[in-house]
Protein backbone atom coordinates (compact mmCIF):
# COMPACT_ATOMS: atom_id res chain seq x y z
CA UNK A 1 0.00 0.00 0.00
CA UNK A 2 1.05 3.62 -0.76
CA UNK A 3 -0.30 6.95 -0.69
CA UNK A 4 0.85 10.20 -1.98
CA UNK A 5 2.82 12.85 -0.56
CA UNK A 6 4.24 12.82 3.41
CA UNK A 7 2.11 11.22 5.95
CA UNK A 8 2.85 13.54 9.37
CA UNK A 9 2.26 11.89 12.12
CA UNK A 10 3.96 15.08 14.97
CA UNK A 11 1.00 17.35 15.21
CA UNK A 12 2.39 17.96 19.06
CA UNK A 13 5.88 19.16 17.27
CA UNK A 14 4.03 21.60 15.26
CA UNK A 15 0.71 21.97 12.66
CA UNK A 16 0.48 23.57 8.97
CA UNK A 17 -0.74 27.12 9.24
CA UNK A 18 -4.80 27.04 8.40
CA UNK A 19 -4.89 28.81 4.88
CA UNK A 20 -8.07 30.96 6.18
CA UNK A 21 -5.74 31.74 9.14
CA UNK A 22 -2.99 33.20 6.47
CA UNK A 23 -5.65 34.81 4.28
CA UNK A 24 -6.58 36.73 7.45
CA UNK A 25 -3.07 37.65 8.23
CA UNK A 26 -1.87 38.92 5.10
CA UNK A 27 -3.43 42.54 4.92
CA UNK A 28 -2.00 43.26 8.73
CA UNK A 29 1.52 42.83 6.95
CA UNK A 30 1.16 45.39 4.13
CA UNK A 31 -2.66 47.42 4.03
CA UNK A 32 -3.06 47.34 7.91
CA UNK A 33 0.75 48.05 9.32
CA UNK A 34 -0.04 50.46 12.12
CA UNK A 35 1.69 50.11 15.20
CA UNK A 36 -1.60 49.76 17.91
CA UNK A 37 -0.36 52.06 20.32
CA UNK A 38 -0.14 54.95 17.87
CA UNK A 39 -3.27 57.54 18.27
CA UNK A 40 -3.69 57.69 14.12
CA UNK A 41 -6.24 55.81 12.57
CA UNK A 42 -3.90 53.59 10.76
CA UNK A 43 -2.58 52.52 14.66
CA UNK A 44 -6.00 52.84 15.70
CA UNK A 45 -6.54 50.10 12.76
CA UNK A 46 -4.91 47.87 14.24
CA UNK A 47 -5.91 48.62 17.77
CA UNK A 48 -9.37 47.29 16.64
CA UNK A 49 -8.06 43.90 15.32
CA UNK A 50 -5.77 43.56 18.86
CA UNK A 51 -9.18 43.97 20.50
CA UNK A 52 -11.02 41.64 18.25
CA UNK A 53 -8.47 38.84 18.46
CA UNK A 54 -8.30 39.48 22.52
CA UNK A 55 -12.27 38.89 22.30
CA UNK A 56 -11.75 35.91 20.65
CA UNK A 57 -9.39 34.06 22.97
CA UNK A 58 -11.51 35.24 26.05
CA UNK A 59 -14.58 33.16 24.81
CA UNK A 60 -12.77 30.21 23.92
CA UNK A 61 -11.03 30.29 27.51
CA UNK A 62 -14.56 31.81 29.08
CA UNK A 63 -12.68 34.69 30.83
CA UNK A 64 -12.52 38.63 30.54
CA UNK A 65 -10.53 40.03 27.67
CA UNK A 66 -8.29 42.11 29.78
CA UNK A 67 -7.25 38.82 31.27
CA UNK A 68 -5.53 37.59 27.98
CA UNK A 69 -1.65 38.30 27.37
CA UNK A 70 -0.32 37.82 24.25
CA UNK A 71 3.20 36.46 23.78
CA UNK A 72 5.83 35.10 21.74
CA UNK A 73 5.77 31.53 22.48
CA UNK A 74 4.03 29.08 24.70
CA UNK A 75 7.81 28.84 26.39
CA UNK A 76 7.76 32.28 27.21
CA UNK A 77 3.90 31.90 28.43
CA UNK A 78 5.00 29.43 31.03
CA UNK A 79 8.23 31.59 31.72
CA UNK A 80 6.45 34.54 32.47
CA UNK A 81 3.76 32.85 34.30
CA UNK A 82 6.44 31.19 36.85
CA UNK A 83 8.70 34.19 37.18
CA UNK A 84 5.87 36.47 37.58
CA UNK A 85 4.37 34.95 40.18
CA UNK A 86 7.53 33.70 41.85
CA UNK A 87 8.84 37.25 41.99
CA UNK A 88 5.80 38.82 43.12
CA UNK A 89 5.07 36.45 45.73
CA UNK A 90 9.12 36.58 47.20
CA UNK A 91 8.48 37.97 50.17
CA UNK A 92 5.59 35.27 51.27
CA UNK A 93 7.51 32.09 50.19
CA UNK A 94 9.94 30.83 48.07
CA UNK A 95 8.64 27.20 47.32
CA UNK A 96 7.42 26.00 44.27
CA UNK A 97 5.86 22.86 43.00
CA UNK A 98 6.02 21.48 39.48
CA UNK A 99 5.56 17.50 38.25
CA UNK A 100 8.86 15.58 37.14
CA UNK A 101 7.26 15.10 33.50
CA UNK A 102 6.70 18.36 32.75
CA UNK A 103 7.84 20.16 29.21
CA UNK A 104 11.70 21.30 29.74
CA UNK A 105 10.00 25.19 29.76
CA UNK A 106 8.74 24.95 32.96
CA UNK A 107 11.51 22.72 34.39
CA UNK A 108 14.05 24.74 32.80
CA UNK A 109 12.82 27.40 34.20
CA UNK A 110 11.95 26.36 37.76
CA UNK A 111 15.32 25.01 37.81
CA UNK A 112 16.73 28.47 36.83
CA UNK A 113 15.49 30.13 39.79
CA UNK A 114 16.85 27.35 42.82
CA UNK A 115 20.09 29.22 42.68
CA UNK A 116 18.51 32.48 43.61
CA UNK A 117 16.96 31.03 46.78
CA UNK A 118 13.73 29.23 45.16
CA UNK A 119 12.89 25.83 46.24
CA UNK A 120 11.42 23.46 43.72
CA UNK A 121 9.41 20.06 44.61
CA UNK A 122 8.95 17.77 41.52
CA UNK A 123 5.99 15.60 42.62
CA UNK A 124 6.27 12.16 41.36
CA UNK A 125 3.45 10.86 38.63
CA UNK A 126 2.31 7.23 38.85
CA UNK A 127 3.33 4.41 36.27
CA UNK A 128 0.63 6.43 33.31
CA UNK A 129 2.55 9.45 34.20
CA UNK A 130 -0.44 11.20 35.98
CA UNK A 131 -0.18 13.58 38.61
CA UNK A 132 -1.93 12.90 41.61
CA UNK A 133 -3.84 15.47 43.35
CA UNK A 134 -3.02 14.31 47.07
CA UNK A 135 0.68 14.23 46.08
CA UNK A 136 0.37 17.97 45.55
CA UNK A 137 -1.61 18.30 48.58
CA UNK A 138 1.14 16.67 50.77
CA UNK A 139 3.76 18.90 48.87
CA UNK A 140 2.80 22.04 49.63
CA UNK A 141 3.83 23.63 52.91
CA UNK A 142 3.94 26.99 54.79
CA UNK A 143 6.20 28.57 51.47
CA UNK A 144 4.46 27.46 48.68
CA UNK A 145 3.37 30.04 46.21
CA UNK A 146 2.97 28.67 42.95
CA UNK A 147 1.99 25.16 41.43
CA UNK A 148 2.61 24.57 37.95
CA UNK A 149 0.64 20.92 36.87
CA UNK A 150 1.15 20.17 32.87
CA UNK A 151 -2.76 19.73 31.50
CA UNK A 152 -2.25 17.24 28.38
CA UNK A 153 1.70 15.90 28.39
CA UNK A 154 3.27 16.25 25.48
CA UNK A 155 5.43 13.08 25.13
CA UNK A 156 2.48 10.51 26.51
CA UNK A 157 -0.57 12.12 26.14
CA UNK A 158 -1.78 11.28 29.52
CA UNK A 159 -4.50 14.26 30.74
CA UNK A 160 -3.98 15.56 34.44
CA UNK A 161 -7.15 16.09 36.30
CA UNK A 162 -6.92 20.13 36.77
CA UNK A 163 -9.93 20.75 38.19
CA UNK A 164 -9.31 18.27 41.28
CA UNK A 165 -5.80 19.32 41.60
CA UNK A 166 -7.23 23.23 41.88
CA UNK A 167 -9.32 21.92 44.50
CA UNK A 168 -6.57 20.60 46.52
CA UNK A 169 -4.74 23.58 46.34
CA UNK A 170 -7.35 25.85 47.24
CA UNK A 171 -7.93 23.36 50.20
CA UNK A 172 -4.68 23.25 51.23
CA UNK A 173 -4.28 27.41 50.63
CA UNK A 174 -7.18 27.73 52.72
CA UNK A 175 -5.85 25.72 55.57
CA UNK A 176 -2.67 27.58 55.69
CA UNK A 177 -4.29 31.27 55.05
CA UNK A 178 -2.26 31.80 52.35
CA UNK A 179 -1.79 32.91 48.98
CA UNK A 180 -1.19 29.84 46.37
CA UNK A 181 -1.31 30.54 42.56
CA UNK A 182 -1.96 27.51 40.16
CA UNK A 183 -0.41 27.80 36.33
CA UNK A 184 -1.26 25.07 33.67
CA UNK A 185 0.95 24.25 30.42
CA UNK A 186 -2.05 23.79 28.54
CA UNK A 187 -0.54 23.18 24.77
CA UNK A 188 -1.10 20.27 23.67
CA UNK A 189 -4.52 20.31 25.02
CA UNK A 190 -6.04 23.33 22.78
CA UNK A 191 -7.99 21.93 19.81
CA UNK A 192 -8.83 18.71 21.88
CA UNK A 193 -9.81 19.37 25.48
CA UNK A 194 -12.36 22.49 26.78
CA UNK A 195 -9.80 25.26 27.99
CA UNK A 196 -12.63 27.04 30.11
CA UNK A 197 -10.56 28.25 33.05
CA UNK A 198 -12.90 28.86 34.96
CA UNK A 199 -14.02 24.71 35.09
CA UNK A 200 -10.66 24.04 35.25
CA UNK A 201 -10.17 26.28 38.29
CA UNK A 202 -6.67 27.87 37.27
CA UNK A 203 -5.13 31.23 37.81
CA UNK A 204 -2.66 31.41 34.88
CA UNK A 205 -2.90 28.86 31.43
CA UNK A 206 -0.60 29.10 28.53
CA UNK A 207 -0.80 28.37 25.13
CA UNK A 208 1.35 28.05 22.05
CA UNK A 209 -0.05 29.26 18.76
CA UNK A 210 1.01 26.40 16.21
CA UNK A 211 0.16 23.92 17.92
CA UNK A 212 -3.32 24.37 16.82
CA UNK A 213 -2.95 25.27 12.99
CA UNK A 214 -1.75 29.15 14.17
CA UNK A 215 1.30 31.16 13.04
CA UNK A 216 4.45 30.47 15.33
CA UNK A 217 6.43 32.83 17.35
CA UNK A 218 2.79 33.49 19.12
CA UNK A 219 1.49 32.96 22.31
CA UNK A 220 -1.36 33.35 25.16
CA UNK A 221 -0.75 33.70 28.61
CA UNK A 222 -3.97 33.52 30.43
CA UNK A 223 -3.89 35.40 34.08
CA UNK A 224 -6.64 35.80 36.00
CA UNK A 225 -7.80 39.09 37.14
CA UNK A 226 -6.16 39.73 41.08
CA UNK A 227 -3.18 37.31 40.60
CA UNK A 228 0.14 38.37 41.75
CA UNK A 229 2.92 38.54 38.80
CA UNK A 230 5.73 40.60 37.90
CA UNK A 231 6.67 41.11 34.39
CA UNK A 232 8.85 39.42 32.35
CA UNK A 233 9.23 41.57 30.06
CA UNK A 234 9.62 45.54 30.95
CA UNK A 235 9.80 48.33 28.14
CA UNK A 236 6.66 49.98 26.61
CA UNK A 237 4.22 49.09 28.70
CA UNK A 238 2.03 47.09 25.88
CA UNK A 239 -0.37 44.58 27.55
CA UNK A 240 -1.32 46.53 30.46
CA UNK A 241 2.16 46.41 31.79
CA UNK A 242 2.26 42.75 31.56
CA UNK A 243 4.06 41.69 28.20
CA UNK A 244 6.15 45.04 26.84
CA UNK A 245 6.93 45.02 23.13
CA UNK A 246 4.94 46.33 20.34
CA UNK A 247 2.58 43.55 19.51
CA UNK A 248 2.61 40.93 16.76
CA UNK A 249 -1.15 41.82 14.56
CA UNK A 250 -0.39 39.46 12.20
CA UNK A 251 0.12 36.71 14.61
CA UNK A 252 -2.38 37.23 17.16
CA UNK A 253 -5.13 38.07 14.50
CA UNK A 254 -3.59 34.70 13.04
CA UNK A 255 -3.36 32.62 16.87
CA UNK A 256 -7.21 34.28 17.72
CA UNK A 257 -8.49 32.45 14.65
CA UNK A 258 -6.88 29.23 14.43
CA UNK A 259 -8.26 29.25 18.40
CA UNK A 260 -11.56 29.89 17.48
CA UNK A 261 -11.59 26.97 15.00
CA UNK A 262 -9.96 24.78 16.53
CA UNK A 263 -12.37 25.12 19.64
CA UNK A 264 -15.65 24.79 17.25
CA UNK A 265 -14.35 22.01 15.71
CA UNK A 266 -12.61 20.51 18.66
CA UNK A 267 -15.65 17.36 19.32
CA UNK A 268 -15.31 16.29 15.97
CA UNK A 269 -11.54 16.43 16.00
CA UNK A 270 -11.59 14.63 18.96
CA UNK A 271 -13.39 11.25 18.04
CA UNK A 272 -12.15 11.32 14.67
CA UNK A 273 -8.39 11.27 16.04
CA UNK A 274 -9.53 9.30 18.81
CA UNK A 275 -10.66 6.17 16.12
CA UNK A 276 -7.34 6.72 14.46
CA UNK A 277 -5.14 6.75 17.71
CA UNK A 278 -7.30 3.72 18.82
CA UNK A 279 -6.62 1.79 15.71
CA UNK A 280 -2.73 2.56 15.77
CA UNK A 281 -2.54 1.32 19.45
CA UNK A 282 -4.60 -1.73 18.78
CA UNK A 283 -2.91 -2.72 15.89
CA UNK A 284 0.82 -1.74 16.75
CA UNK A 285 0.38 -3.95 20.55
CA UNK A 286 -0.81 -7.03 18.67
CA UNK A 287 1.22 -7.47 15.62
CA UNK A 288 4.48 -5.93 17.27
CA UNK A 289 5.70 -8.42 20.04
CA UNK A 290 7.83 -6.29 22.95
CA UNK A 291 5.53 -3.03 22.56
CA UNK A 292 4.71 -1.30 25.47
CA UNK A 293 2.05 1.37 25.18
CA UNK A 294 3.65 4.77 27.26
CA UNK A 295 0.79 7.21 29.30
CA UNK A 296 -2.69 6.64 30.25
CA UNK A 297 -4.59 3.54 28.68
CA UNK A 298 -7.78 6.07 28.41
CA UNK A 299 -6.84 9.19 30.24
CA UNK A 300 -4.84 10.70 27.26
CA UNK A 301 -5.06 12.89 24.64
CA UNK A 302 -7.21 11.79 21.83
CA UNK A 303 -4.23 12.15 19.60
CA UNK A 304 -1.41 10.92 20.93
CA UNK A 305 -0.24 7.08 20.43
CA UNK A 306 3.30 6.93 22.40
CA UNK A 307 5.42 2.93 22.14
CA UNK A 308 7.94 1.63 23.88
CA UNK A 309 9.87 -1.41 21.27
CA UNK A 310 11.81 -3.81 23.31
CA UNK A 311 15.40 -4.55 21.75
CA UNK A 312 15.92 -1.02 19.26
CA UNK A 313 16.77 2.62 19.78
CA UNK A 314 14.23 4.75 19.08
CA UNK A 315 16.27 7.21 16.29
CA UNK A 316 16.70 3.98 13.28
CA UNK A 317 12.87 3.72 13.84
CA UNK A 318 12.19 7.71 13.07
CA UNK A 319 14.92 7.24 9.91
CA UNK A 320 13.06 4.25 8.74
CA UNK A 321 10.03 6.09 8.73
CA UNK A 322 10.59 8.87 7.15
CA UNK A 323 12.35 7.13 4.35
CA UNK A 324 8.78 5.81 3.90
CA UNK A 325 7.49 9.24 3.94
CA UNK A 326 6.12 8.99 7.23
CA UNK A 327 7.21 12.04 9.95
CA UNK A 328 6.91 10.79 13.61
CA UNK A 329 9.00 11.67 16.42
CA UNK A 330 10.65 10.61 19.49
CA UNK A 331 9.47 12.52 22.51
CA UNK A 332 9.30 16.47 22.59
CA UNK A 333 10.46 18.45 19.21
CA UNK A 334 12.38 21.10 21.86
CA UNK A 335 14.69 18.40 22.86
CA UNK A 336 15.06 15.58 19.75
CA UNK A 337 18.72 16.25 18.73
CA UNK A 338 19.53 15.15 22.22
CA UNK A 339 20.74 11.76 23.05
CA UNK A 340 19.56 11.75 26.34
CA UNK A 341 16.36 9.48 26.92
CA UNK A 342 13.28 11.00 27.57
CA UNK A 343 12.80 12.16 30.88
CA UNK A 344 9.19 11.47 30.95
CA UNK A 345 9.65 7.98 30.35
CA UNK A 346 12.38 8.05 33.31
CA UNK A 347 10.19 9.10 35.53
CA UNK A 348 6.99 6.36 34.73
CA UNK A 349 10.16 3.99 35.88
CA UNK A 350 11.44 2.90 32.23
CA UNK A 351 15.05 1.99 32.05
CA UNK A 352 17.09 4.37 29.96
CA UNK A 353 17.30 1.71 27.39
CA UNK A 354 13.75 1.22 26.85
CA UNK A 355 13.11 4.69 27.24
CA UNK A 356 15.63 5.56 24.37
CA UNK A 357 13.14 3.15 21.85
CA UNK A 358 10.14 5.25 21.58
CA UNK A 359 8.22 6.34 19.24
CA UNK A 360 5.52 8.98 19.06
CA UNK A 361 2.78 9.38 17.13
CA UNK A 362 0.18 12.26 17.19
CA UNK A 363 -2.87 13.03 14.75
CA UNK A 364 -4.50 15.87 13.27
CA UNK A 365 -7.66 16.86 11.42
CA UNK A 366 -6.26 16.16 8.35
CA UNK A 367 -5.04 12.69 8.68
CA UNK A 368 -7.54 9.67 7.56
CA UNK A 369 -7.29 6.13 8.01
CA UNK A 370 -5.68 5.38 4.58
CA UNK A 371 -2.46 7.13 6.30
CA UNK A 372 -3.22 5.50 9.22
CA UNK A 373 -3.05 1.87 7.60
CA UNK A 374 0.20 2.54 5.65
CA UNK A 375 1.96 3.47 8.77
CA UNK A 376 0.54 0.28 10.13
CA UNK A 377 2.21 -1.78 7.27
CA UNK A 378 5.44 0.37 7.09
CA UNK A 379 5.92 0.20 10.81
CA UNK A 380 5.88 -3.44 11.29
CA UNK A 381 7.53 -4.41 8.64
CA UNK A 382 10.64 -1.81 10.06
CA UNK A 383 10.51 -3.01 13.43
CA UNK A 384 11.07 -6.63 12.54
CA UNK A 385 13.93 -5.52 10.22
CA UNK A 386 15.58 -3.67 13.11
CA UNK A 387 15.21 -6.29 15.68
CA UNK A 388 17.51 -8.71 13.15
CA UNK A 389 20.17 -6.00 13.33
CA UNK A 390 22.66 -6.33 16.19
CA UNK A 391 23.93 -3.39 16.01
CA UNK A 392 20.88 -1.23 15.89
CA UNK A 393 19.98 -3.31 19.13
CA UNK A 394 19.74 -1.88 22.80
CA UNK A 395 22.25 -2.54 25.88
CA UNK A 396 19.29 -4.24 27.05
CA UNK A 397 18.66 -6.69 24.23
Amino acid sequence: MTVEGTVYLDHAGTTSLDPKVLEAMIPFFTEHFGNPSSIHTVGQEARYALDESRERVSKVLNCRPREVVFTGSGTESDNSAIHGVATALRETGNHIITSSVEHHAVLHACQYLEPMGFEITYVPVDANGMVQPEAVYDAINERTTLVTIMYGNNEIGTINPISDIAKSIKKRSKELGRTIVFHTDAVQAAGYLSLDVSELGVDLLSLSGHKFHGPKGTGVLYIKRGTPYLPLIHGGGQERERRSGTENIPGIIGLSLALETANNVREETSVRCADLRDLIVGSVIERIPGTRLNGHPTQRLPNNANFSFSGIEGEPILLGLDMAGIAASSGSACSSGSLEPSHVLLALGQSAETARGSLRLTLGRENTEEEVEYLLGVLVELVERLRQLPSLTTAAS
